[in-house]
């Protein structure tokens, strides 16, 4: 593993859809168009949208929907699922869809593939119905996709229209070591959840290397790492700006959850000494802070774990203060230095 310099890594945005306090997933919908358009204008690589369900806060569960919107609204970027979660999905529906989608917008989508729900075990059986108990099979999974998508398919009595012939990267999806082992074999692209699945983050990125067989997808390994991006002016706005991730995380730990409240002064009295543990143990690859902060602190990440590419994911309250984030982090990593949003 080669050093890497800041400068060289690619950068892309993770969008949930958040719904806040006050706005509607119409609005949250809105507002990503808008932070889409300025990751085009400033160099972000892709923009993603995770699949979830059953969650106030989180409106992007019709997911392939959400990437032909952004997709229609921007004209370079990368769209795609960060990801979609296979075990929710026939394969060819997932083929269909992402084909459609290719024929849309050629040589820009990325289809993501988690094996995990999404969602709690209730909403997981409403999903997948007399199909729940299955055994489902993630790599044999991809394997039928990979199928749907390639022109020797053509004489096969099940094909995916449209979808047949077309250029669509897939990615593998984790949060632990067993998704690292399925990128690792089958030589494809790995993003690793380390926006909120720290704990096995060096120890999966490192298996998936070690592992790793080149294919007609992909030569050498390559690895993304999403992680919580806060980024403002100075270091003291970007922490009060961070409370909102924070409180979003508490309802994570607690399984309260609530719209994406605004940002509190101090935490202290919104939870207690455990609910800050396990929150901020979720939150150990965060990085919050003005220009000079961010800068120090990603260089050491890069330097640290030689990922090819980082993947921001960024809650914040106020539109205008999330879009300035995403702003100031591609300055940072493009040019290493801060320039004023103009």
């Amino acid at each position: 593993m080669s050093a890497k310099n800041l400068a060289d890594i690619k950068y892309s945005v993770l969008d949930l859809a958040s719904v806040t306090e006050g706005s509607t997933p119409a609005d949250s919908f809105k507002k990503s168009m808008d932070v889409a358009q300025l990751a085009e204008k400033v160099g972000y690589t892709r923009y993603w949208f995770a699949e979830h369900h059953n969650m106030m806060n989180v409106a992007s569960s019709a997911t392939s929907v959400l990437i032909g919107y952004i997709a229609g609204g921007t004209s370079k970027i990368r769209v795609g699922s960060g990801g979609i979660m296979l075990p929710n999905h026939a394969p060819l529906i997932v083929a269909e869809q992402f084909g459609t989608l290719a024929s849309l917008y050629p040589g820009r989508i990325d289809l993501g593939l988690g094996r995990a729900p999404g969602t709690d075990q209730v909403t997981a059986l409403a999903i997948r119905g007399e199909n729940f108990n299955a055994a489902h099979n993630f790599p044999r999974d991809i394997v039928k996709l990979q199928t749907y998508f390639s022109a020797e398919n053509a004489a096969s009595k099940v094909r995916a229209i449209p979808g047949e012939g077309l250029d669509i990267p897939i990615w593998v999806l984790g949060s632990s070591t067993d998704s690292a082992k399925v990128a690792a074999a089958f030589g494809l692209p790995y993003a690793f959840a380390s926006h909120f699945a720290p704990t096995y983050f060096k120890e999966a990125i490192q298996i998936y290397r070690d592992n790793f067989k080149p294919s007609e997808y992909l030569q050498q390994p390559y690895v993304m790492a999403c992680v919580n991006v806060v980024a403002a002016d100075t270091d003291s706005e970007a922490e009060y700006l961070s409370t909102s991730v924070k409180q979003f995380f508490m309802g994570v730990v607690t399984g309260k959850r609530q719209l994406l409240p605004p940002p509190v002064k101090s935490m202290d009295s919104v939870w207690n000494v455990f609910e800050e543990e396990a929150v901020m143990q979720m939150l150990a690859y965060s990085f919050i802070g003005g220009a000079e902060k961010l800068k120090a602190e990603l260089t050491s990440f890069v330097q640290e774990t030689g990922v090819d590419e980082i993947m921001a994911t960024t809650h914040i309250f106020d539109h205008q203060s999330r879009m300035y984030s995403y702003k100031v982090f591609a300055d940072v990593i493009r040019t290493s230095a801060y320039a004023p949003l103009v």
